[in-house]
């Protein structure tokens, strides 16, 4: 499997080189990719309470603002 690519555009002459990701490049990437998922989970479980909360007390996103503006 080959690595992702990398683009390394130099604005001063204008030279565009693409390359595969070294080693430190590679796990730096992965471990990025990681956090970002677990983000994304996190928010997804948020708002999956938050929404469930909601139907719990029968009101609307929209009311639940005004209560608590």
């Amino acid at each position: 499997m080959t690595n992702p690519t990398i683009t390394i555009h130099d604005v001063t002459t204008n030279k565009i080189v693409e390359r595969e990701m070294n080693d430190t490049e590679l796990k730096q990437y992965k471990i990025d990719q990681a956090a970002t998922k677990i983000k994304l989970d996190s928010e997804k479980v948020t708002q999956e309470a938050k929404t469930a909360l909601l139907v719990k007390l029968g009101i609307t996103a929209e009311e639940a603002a005004l209560l608590l503006g």
